[in-house]
């Protein structure tokens, strides 16, 4: 136990120390300014901006807001073309028929909001072409999406113009995705991820029997898979399958990707707004709760199990139900909650196998959505928190909110209300008809507490944008992928729209003169109020829910 602490002590402290200069990167990279970074990736994006007849100009909140609307949705019908047809096109040397419409409409959904939730097995349900050109090429448009948005909403935030959509989403996958998701694609093929375009082989197995195995272009897929947050495996089982996580360098490089752009936005927040104080406090806060779930998940998982050592004496192995044994219950709690803190939603293990706290922990992570959260829209609403937070404070005071300089008034709590309400709203009410109908009560597995906990992970799952499932759910069904395929979109489009017209109210607003009475967003205080805000406001919403749930089956065994 003691190494595995010590692996999960170093992986922090590494994820620590590559967030402040990430964040400096992206700051830069999304810049106007002459930097060294426009003179090199210049020449190739004007010839993009010229082959595609891009217009740089600035754009207000509505036009950026219809621009990502209009965008995705395109995308998002191209690439159902594409699953429904890729029985009839190239690149499928295994024979995969075309998908079924509403698992074609849930897939294409799911990997454009940056869920990849995956109703269908990786290696079986698609061929190389959908993989590559549909798939993949989502898992760089979607967190680009959402990279481009938190930039556009920083700069709202900041007083600046909002920027232009295409501008912005073309910059988050020249400068910052592809040429990160390049050289940790060659470092993963190095460590034994397979890059080919062979077909499945047979293998004779040591019985005499055939095996088949899958293979395809991995390294590409995995490596922005971690990176861009997205997390839908190239194989069925994720990354427990060897080919996509062969060893446990290989699982902390994964690691690493996955909380690489996620925790260094707060520090490029600091820097586009002029307050790096306040990047810090944002980071330290949400490093805090990342801390404290990461402790009891990986507490819970080694609680039961003894067993006996070679000399005989009994100790704690931990939960190993699910889990890989070349990472065991410590790591595979860890991954656990970075992919749900992360809202990647790659797995390691099988979350549906965890212990009932343990599970609780990555179900909470989606359910407050704060905790670091995916490139951009986690971010987003850890901001949404600190204006409610500087909302709240001001109610107890007697003073109006201020959150940079300008003042929060209705307008912006109106709209922050009604985006706090919506992410609620789609898991409870969904997992509520779910769990009444015979369409949706059926998929269930697990009878009991934790069948409730089935279902509430699931939409739970597609509200935050994460794409990781308990398993062991029947969800390849048109009910499940119809449902889980609206709530996804919903959740995803919803939060940024709203968020986009909140930075652009403020930003027509002028600033307001600090004074002794102006409540400073930058202190350890405000941490803390932010924090307690984080777990009265997000926690008690789903509080009942959880009591049902994980913490019904814990009391009970």
């Amino acid at each position: 136990m003691f190494t595995t602490i010590l692996s999960i002590v170093i992986t922090i402290l590494a994820v620590i120390l590559l967030a402040k200069p990430t964040g400096v990167y992206m700051a830069k990279a999304f810049s106007d300014e002459n930097t060294a970074l426009n003179k090199l990736y210049g020449p190739f994006e004007n010839f993009l901006f010229k082959l595609s007849g891009i217009k740089r100009i600035n754009q207000t909140w509505k036009q950026y807001a219809l621009a990502l609307v209009l965008a995705n949705g395109f995308m998002i019908v191209l690439v159902y073309l594409v699953f429904r047809l890729q029985g009839v096109l190239p690149l499928n040397p295994s024979k995969i028929v075309g998908m079924e419409p509403t698992l074609a409409f849930n897939t294409a959904i799911s990997f454009m909001t940056n869920t990849n939730l995956q109703h269908y097995s990786g290696e079986s349900g698609l061929s190389y072409l959908a993989q590559m050109i549909g798939i993949l090429f989502m898992m760089f448009a979607a967190p680009g999406t959402a990279l481009a948005v938190v930039m556009a909403f920083m700069r709202g935030l900041a007083g600046k113009e909002i920027g232009n959509f295409y501008t912005d989403l073309i910059r988050a996958i020249t400068r910052v995705l592809l040429p990160i998701a390049f050289v940790s694609g060659l470092v993963l093929v190095a460590l034994g991820v397979p890059q080919t375009l062979d077909p499945t082989i047979t293998a004779q197995t040591v019985e005499g029997g055939d095996q088949n195995i899958a293979r395809g272009p991995v390294g590409a897929f995995l490596s922005i898979k971690e990176l861009g947050n997205n997390g839908g495996g190239f194989f069925g089982v994720n990354s427990a399958h060897p080919f996509e996580n062969p060893n446990a360098i290989s699982n902390f490089i994964q690691i690493l990707l996955m909380l690489l752009l996620p925790t260094a936005t707060p520090f490029a927040y600091g820097r586009m707004v002029g307050n790096p104080k306040q990047g810090r406090v944002l980071f330290v806060s949400m490093l805090m709760m990342f801390v404290l779930f990461v402790g009891i998940a990986v507490t819970s998982e080694y609680q039961g199990n003894p067993v006996l050592n070679a000399l005989g004496v009994e100790h704690t192995q931990g939960s190993l139900e699910g889990k890989e044994v070349r990472f065991g219950s410590g790591l595979s709690a860890l991954y656990a909650v970075v992919t749900t803190a992360s809202e990647t939603g790659a797995v390691n293990n099988m979350h549906d196998t965890m212990t009932p706290l343990g599970g609780l922990m990555p179900l909470s992570a989606m359910l407050l959505n704060t905790i670091f959260g995916g490139v951009g829209a986690g971010f987003i609403n850890v901001i949404m928190y600190a204006m409610i937070a500087v909302f709240l404070s001001g109610l107890m005071v007697g003073r109006t909110p201020e959150f940079l300089g300008k003042k929060i008034e209705g307008r912006e709590m109106k709209l922050i209300a009604v985006t706090l309400l919506i992410h609620p709203l789609l898991i409870l009410g969904a997992s509520a008809v779910a769990l009444f109908t015979t369409v949706g009560a059926e998929a269930i597995s697990n009878p009991g507490f934790h069948g409730i906990s089935q279902v509430v992970y699931e939409y739970t799952s597609s509200a935050a944008n994460n794409g990781s499932g308990f398993e062991g759910l029947g969800d390849n069904t048109p009910f499940w992928n119809i449902s889980t395929g609206l709530v996804m979109y919903i959740g995803r489009f919803f939060g940024l729209v709203t968020m986009l017209a909140v930075a652009g109210s403020l930003a027509s607003k002028k600033l307001v003169p600090e004074t002794v009475g102006t409540f400073r967003t930058d202190t350890p205080l405000f941490g803390v109020i932010l924090i307690g805000t984080i777990f009265i406001v997000g926690a008690l919403t789903f509080f009942p829910t959880i009591v049902l749930g994980p913490v019904a089956e814990y009391l009970t065994l």
